[in-house]
């Protein structure tokens, strides 16, 4: 079993998975799993390109998402070289990700909810994701919260890059 059975996201954050302690036979797994998520964000930011116009605003606001994006992604990874196991450097990445994470998903949202080939219920469900990131970052002793906040997040990206292929 890679994970303990004892495990609830009630009770347990979602990087409590990266602890050898806690869980001596996955944390590898999920370790690696947040530095290959971080690795694959760096095209996914890099691809917001596709939504420049020539209003200088908007492409503005789209690369200041990219550039934000980048070190959110950049977080993630060390979130997984830094687990819990190197608490100090592991807390310190975690809240500049989670930090990060939330100015991508404002930016990104500010910059496209007026492009005429942006889908409103995306724009409409990250606005919404952006607040559950705030209140997770504001209640940081919430461990239900940090899931939701990242598998909201990760769905986001997810609807933009559908919204991206469908330029």
């Amino acid at each position: 079993m890679l994970f303990p059975s004892a495990f609830s996201p009630v009770v347990n954050y979602l990087s409590d998975l990266g602890n050898s302690t806690f869980s001596p036979n996955g944390a590898w797994f999920y370790n690696a799993g947040c530095i290959l998520t971080g690795l694959a964000l760096f095209p996914f930011y890099a691809g917001l390109f596709e939504w420049y116009t020539k209003e200088r605003k908007r492409k503005l606001l789209l690369v200041a998402t990219e550039v934000v994006g980048l070190v959110s992604a950049f977080s993630l990874i060390m979130i997984g070289v830094f687990s819990e196991d190197s608490m100090a450097q592991h807390l310190f990445w975690s809240e500049v990700f989670f930090v990060f994470n939330l100015l991508v998903l404002i930016l990104a949202n500010v910059s496209l909810m007026t492009h005429p080939k942006f889908i409103k219920p995306i724009g409409y469900y990250g606005l919404v994701v952006a607040v559950v990131n705030l209140l997770f970052v504001v209640l940081t002793s919430t461990p239900l919260l940090e899931w939701f906040t990242v598998f909201t997040a990760l769905a986001y990206a997810g609807l933009l890059a559908y919204n991206t292929l469908r330029l």
